[in-house]
C-alpha cells in the first residue's frame, strides 16, 4: 500500500478531484481527514471511505479564514497523531469570472481569497506539522492555465492559479532539506461539476476540447492518481514541480482537427 502509516489531509475533499483523492488515498491506506466547507458532501467522502474499511474524519474548513485552516490541521493531529500528506486542492471557478474588464473586484478577491491564499494558509499551518512528523508532501492543485491562457476568460481563476505555481516553487526551495517537498498539480480541463458549471454552453466546451489531443476532458479519477504519485514515497526526488495532467494540451501547437 503506497500510503500505509500515513495521515493525508485534502481540502475540497467533498466532490471531484478531492473526493477521488480521499478514496484513493484510503485504500492505499492513509488516514484521510477531509476538509470542505460542504459539510453534507464531506461526511459522505468519509462514510464511503468508512464503508471501504478504511480511516476517515471530517472537518469543517474555510480555507480563506487563517484561523480555520489552522483548527483543521490540528484536528488532523489530534485524531490522527501526526500529518504526514497535505494535498491544498480546494478551490472555485466562479460563473462571473471573465475578462479584466467585465470581472468584478468581488470575484477577483473571493477567486483570490479561497484559490491562492488558501494555499497559503494550508502551508502555512501544514508545515509546521510535517516538520513534527519528519517531513511529508505537499501538494498543491494549480492547473494548466497557469501555463497557458485560458481560452475563455477566466481572469481571476488564472491569475490565481499562476500565484499557487509560484508559491509551490518558493516553498519547495526554501524546505527541501527538511525532508518537506512542495509539488503543483496541474490539471488540464476535466468533467467535473466545477468546470462544467463553467462551460455551460456547447459552444464553450467545443472551445475547449478542440485544444486538446487526446480529444475528450479528462476525469477526477486521473488526477487523483497523480496526486497519489506526488503524495507517496516514490515521488521522493521530486519537488518543486509543474506536474502536467492534461492530456497534452500544452504540448500541442497545432490542433489535431
Amino acid at each position: 500500500m503506497r500510503l500505509k502509516d500515513k495521515v493525508a489531509l485534502i481540502t475540497g475533499a467533498s466532490s471531484g478531484i478531492g473526493r477521488e483523492a480521499a478514496l484513493l488515498f484510503a485504500q492505499e491506506g492513509a488516514c484521510v481527514v477531509v476538509a470542505d466547507v460542504e459539510d453534507e458532501g464531506g461526511r459522505e467522502t468519509v462514510s464511503t471511505i468508512e464503508r471501504q474499511k478504511g480511516r476517515g474524519a471530517f472537518v469543517h474548513a474555510d480555507v480563506s479564514q487563517a484561523a480555520e485552516c489552522q483548527r483543521m490541521i490540528a484536528a488532523a493531529e489530534e485524531q490522527f497523531g501526526k500529518l504526514n500528506v497535505l494535498f491544498n486542492n480546494a478551490g472555485i471557478m466562479h460563473s462571473q469570472d471573465d475578462d479584466a474588464i467585465s470581472t468584478e473586484e468581488k470575484i477577483w478577491d473571493l477567486t483570490m481569497n479561497i484559490n491562492a491564499k488558501g494555499v497559503f494558509f494550508g502551508c502555512k499551518y501544514g508545515i509546521p506539522a510535517l516538520r513534527r512528523a519528519g517531513g511529508g508532501s505537499i501538494v498543491n492543485t494549480a492547473s494548466f492555465v497557469a501555463l497557458l491562457g485560458a481560452a475563455t476568460p477566466q481572469v481571476a481563476y488564472t491569475a490565481s492559479k499562476g500565484a499557487v505555481l509560484a508559491l509551490t516553487r518558493e516553498l519547495a526551495v526554501v524546505h527541501a532539506r527538511e525532508n518537506i517537498r512542495v509539488n503543483a498539480l496541474c490539471p488540464g480541463p476535466l468533467r467535473t461539476e466545477l468546470l462544467m458549471k463553467f462551460l455551460d454552453t456547447e459552444q464553450k466546451r467545443q472551445r475547449r476540447l478542440v485544444h486538446i489531443p487526446v480529444g475528450r476532458f479528462g476525469e477526477a479519477k486521473e488526477i487523483a492518481q497523480a496526486a497519489l504519485f506526488l503524495a507517496s514515497d516514490e515521488s521522493s526526488f521530486v519537488t518543486g514541480t509543474e506536474f502536467l495532467v492534461d492530456g497534452g494540451l500544452t504540448a500541442a501547437y497545432v490542433t489535431p482537427e
